[in-house]
């Protein structure tokens, strides 16, 4: 049985096959559950990593990376779920897989993510006291405010029509190309 053909009998349903390892969408509800079927069925014993992508008005998506080593290959999954903008919480992971633990800290310091069940969400990498997740989209960045952005984020955010060409600026002592050969009476 091919790695596809085990993870849609393990799953029951059709992983996406898309760019880089297979993946599989599962509710928030079965999350635990999911990656013990990874782990204990699927011989998922190597756990990568965990991290979320904010989707913005689709809320979050968390995202772990497990493989199953094997001589001379390795078989990796990715396991989905979903999460609700208003409601960004999910089991933890740790009870399967150990490592889990760190990776949950740091999604819940720079998403605000909420995994139930860790006991220990204290702060990783941003200084006490930081108000605010870095890595959500709807953060402003303290450098946009201090300073103005001078290109345009998206299609029609700038003031200008575009941003100036580094082509049009020549070095000190280049003269203009204009000026260059003999002149023309």
């Amino acid at each position: 049985m091919s790695w596809l053909e085990r993870l849609t009998a393990a799953y029951g349903a059709d992983p996406d096959p898309g760019f880089g390892p297979p993946t599989v969408d599962v509710d928030p509800g079965v999350w635990t559950e999911s990656l013990r079927v990874a782990r204990y069925e699927l011989g998922c014993h190597f756990f990568d990593y965990l991290t979320a992508v904010d989707e913005l008005e689709d809320g979050f998506s968390v995202v772990a990376h497990v493989a199953a080593p094997r001589q001379g290959s390795v078989h990796s999954l990715l396991l989905r779920t979903r999460l609700a903008r208003d409601a960004a919480a999910v089991t933890c992971a740790c009870s399967v897989y150990a490592g889990a633990g760190w990776h949950e800290r740091e999604t819940h310091e720079m998403f605000g993510i909420d995994f139930t069940g860790h006991d220990n969400l204290d702060p990783l990498l941003l200084p006490e006291g930081f108000d605010g997740h870095p890595l959500r989209k709807d953060f402003v960045l303290a450098s946009r405010v201090a300073k103005a952005w001078p290109g345009a984020k998206e299609p029609g955010e700038s003031e200008r029509e575009a941003a100036p060409s580094r082509r049009r600026t020549r070095p000190p002592g280049v003269p203009d190309p204009e000026a260059w050969g003999p002149s023309t009476p």
